[in-house]
């Protein structure tokens, strides 16, 4: 186990770095050029950047208090939606929040030119070099310096509120909607990643005392406080200025101060926005290094980056790579660029992050217990999700496309360094939750199946059927339609050569057909359940089996497995399997009389409801005990087992005769020889087989499994689409 690290950041330390994480290039470099989209409703484009990124601080919130340790957004999506997502989380915000560190570097270069004449980016390589030595220091170190140089902004920003508010002018507000509702959105979108910072306490929670209280407080207060400062800010902003001198300058805020306060307040201005950008680039290299130390620990990167140190108790090759990158961008990429994506990918992380509390609320989660609920859930979380996709639509094509370039990336990153060397044994809740529903449809569709009533139940013969197998599925189908309250229909097939007229009366009935008639005479005498008999002659009986199951409309078709010959196309089974309009049952060596052990095998997924039910009527018909094979692969996760066995109680609770249920980890084959061996009868599922499958010899044919007194292979003719087998597959 890895180096914990030091629990020593109190709330006003947790207050202060989510504060200063915003604070920055948010308010001190975007407002001009949001202003230029948006016009005076820039203002409200604060205002509901601030409302849409509620959610997410409430989401993080409580997931931060059932989680607190390094990781934050990438730890969440991690457990809530599996590795990959993890991975993609992990990756990109890592990128993300870099990206804004270099921002707000380079973005306080305008400022700094105002007070002294100092090339730009290599003051911007210094003070990130500095603060990087400072982080590796300590996040203690950090929380106070974040406190100091807080306190000084906010005491600025009210200033500059306070004496400005006498001087905003109300014209300046005329046509305040005149952008319309495309610029409002894209104004939005574009400020959105001035509240990113709201949520990066979260990556250093396992840093923080008393995370239950603290993480909450920090993190909504926070938010709050700066929202309210945003809107004050730009509102006074707003009225003071000219449109046209915000939306020509690199340094709106300066602009408006001269506007508004004395000399002495336009420098303290000056000094507030440089404290604010070198915050926020503290705050990122904070935050940030905590991504590549937490997705270490769980093999989603390299070993090296969980290392601690020993001296400083800080993650030092995590934060030493994330100033590496932060260097590389401050020195070769375009600002504007950075800002953009930046923007662009943490709308999409936010997203995530509503996505993942409802998975961890709708999971079976036993670690999950937060000490912090979000309020009114799920609204929030929906209003979160469905803003957030509104916001993507009206950011831009260029943005987007980066965060889709970053996504990729990361899907790559996992692919070639997690999945392909084992990749890691965990699961997220969304997974779980998602499995977990899907069998609650399965076993409400299966309590339909063996509940349903009035089905008529369809055995067809031919001459060359014995009379002991035609007994044995006949009292198959009785089985069926009393459980069912159905009836039964036996039909016996007979084909003549094609150049052969077909009879046209009864007359012509051979010796086997008068002693098939005479059989089914008796037993529908001696059978409490209604059975019709009738005989059927054609040229082809496999199409007269199909035909005549859809005259008479019945509900299932048993046949025996061997009907027909085998050939290229296939036997005449497996024609009339891919044909019938009603539920078909192939049997094989069945001895009704004999059956005590009833096995029934998934193939991959939650257990057919047909199958169910046509092992419960069987069990309950001759007094059987009925077993369920689940296979589960080898070492599932803890979440996977708990799930399935919760999904097999529902089932066992649905049928009428006795249950056992075995899962197996191992794959399906291992619980198909279980089965075989354990059981005298075998129910599995039939397998739709394709001409190619057959030519070249794809798929096992279950039916080959020798049990000691037969096989039934049941064949769904309402089996959900292929999409949604590979789903319950995956998930089972």
């Amino acid at each position: 186990m890895g180096k914990q690290l030091e629990r020593d950041l109190g709330l006003p330390s947790v207050t202060a770095i989510s504060i200063g994480a915003m604070v920055g290039s948010g308010i001190f470099i975007l407002p001009g050029l949001a202003m230029e989209m948006a016009g005076p409703a820039v203002v409200f484009a604060y205002f509901l950047a601030g409302v849409l990124v509620l959610p997410a601080a409430l989401s993080k919130s409580e997931m931060a208090t059932a989680m607190p340790e390094a990781g934050g957004t990438y730890l969440y999506i991690e457990r809530a939606m599996g590795p990959l997502f993890g991975t993609i989380a992990g990756v990109g915000t890592w990128f993300s929040l870099t990206f804004k560190g270099a921002l707000a570097l380079v973005g306080g270069a305008p400022y700094l030119v105002l007070l002294f004449d100092l090339p730009v980016t290599p003051v911007a390589l210094t003070v990130a070099t500095l603060l990087i030595v400072l982080n590796v220091a300590g996040a203690k170190q950090t929380g106070r310096m974040q406190i100091a140089i807080v306190a000084v902004m906010l005491a600025v920003m009210v200033w500059f509120i306070v004496a400005g508010a006498p001087s905003v002018e109300g014209a300046r507000f005329e046509g305040f909607f005149d952008s319309g509702f495309e610029g409002i959105l894209g104004a939005t979108g574009f400020v959105f990643v001035s509240y990113a910072g709201v949520t990066k306490i979260a990556s250093v929670a396992e840093e923080v005392e008393n995370p239950d209280r603290n993480l909450p407080l920090g993190i909504l207060g926070s938010l709050v406080i700066t929202a309210a400062i945003y809107v004050a800010i730009v509102t006074v902003m707003v009225g003071v200025a000219e449109q046209a001198a915000l939306t020509d300058t690199q340094t709106p805020m300066e602009v408006a101060a001269n506007n508004a306060l004395p000399a002495l307040g336009v420098i303290a201005v000056v000094v507030a926005a440089l404290l604010a950008l070198i915050s926020t680039a503290n705050a990122g290299i904070l935050s940030s290094s905590r991504y590549p130390f937490a997705m270490s620990r769980d093999g989603l990167a390299p070993d090296i980056f969980e290392n601690v140190s020993d001296r400083f108790e800080t993650p030092v090759n995590a934060i030493t790579i994330t100033g590496g990158v932060l260097l590389v961008l401050i020195a070769f990429v375009p600002i504007d660029d950075i800002a953009k994506l930046a923007s662009a990918f943490k709308i999409v992380v936010f997203i995530l992050i509503n996505v993942a509390l409802i998975a961890f609320r709708q999971g079976s989660i036993e670690a999950y217990d937060p000490s912090f609920e979000s309020p009114l859930y799920p609204l929030p979380q929906l209003v979160g999700i469905v803003g957030g996709a509104v916001l993507l639509r009206y950011i831009g094509f260029v943005p987007l496309v980066g965060a889709i370039v970053i996504t990729v990336g990361s899907m790559a990153w996992y692919y070639f360094f997690v999945y392909r060397r084992g990749g890691v044994s965990r699961e997220g809740a969304m997974t779980d939750a998602i499995r977990r529903s899907v069998g609650r449809d399965v076993v409400e569709q299966t309590e339909s199946e063996v509940g349903t009533d009035g089905d008529e139940v369809l055995v067809a013969v031919t001459e060359q059927t014995s009379p002991a197998v035609e007994r044995s599925l006949i009292d198959l189908a009785t089985d069926l339609a009393r459980t069912r309250e159905g009836g039964v229909r036996v039909a016996q097939f007979d084909e003549t050569p094609d150049q052969t007229p077909l009879p046209q009366s009864a007359d012509t009935l051979t010796e086997a057909d008068q002693a098939f008639e005479a059989r089914l005479a008796d037993r529908a005498t001696d059978s409490t359940i209604p059975i019709r008999y009738g005989e059927v002659v054609s040229h082809d009986t496999r199409h007269a089996i199909v035909n005549y199951a859809a005259e008479v409309g019945v509900d299932t078709l048993i046949i025996e497995r061997s009907t027909g010959t085998e050939g290229l196309l296939g036997s005449d089974a497996d024609w009339i399997e891919d044909h019938a309009p009603c539920d078909v049952i192939e049997v094989s060596n069945l001895d009704h009389d004999a059956v005590e052990r009833i096995g029934v095998v998934t193939d991959e997924g939650p257990f057919d409801p047909t199958k169910v039910a046509l092992a419960d009527a069987l069990a309950t018909a001759v007094g059987a005990r009925i077993t369920f094979y689940f296979p589960i692969g080898a070492d599932p996760p803890e979440s996977h087992r708990n799930t399935t066995e919760d999904y097999l109680s529902e089932l066992v609770a649905v049928c009428e005769a006795p249950v056992e249920t075995r899962i197996v980890e191992a794959g399906t084959d291992h619980a198909v020889e279980l089965a075989a061996s354990d059981s005298d009868v075998l129910v599995v599922g039939g397998i739709q087989r394709g001409l190619t499958d057959r030519l070249f010899g794809d798929v096992p044919n279950p039916v080959t499994v020798g049990t000691e007194h037969g096989t039934l292979v049941v064949y769904d003719a309402n089996q959900p689409g292929r999409l949604r087998r590979m789903v319950e597959r995956y998930l089972f």
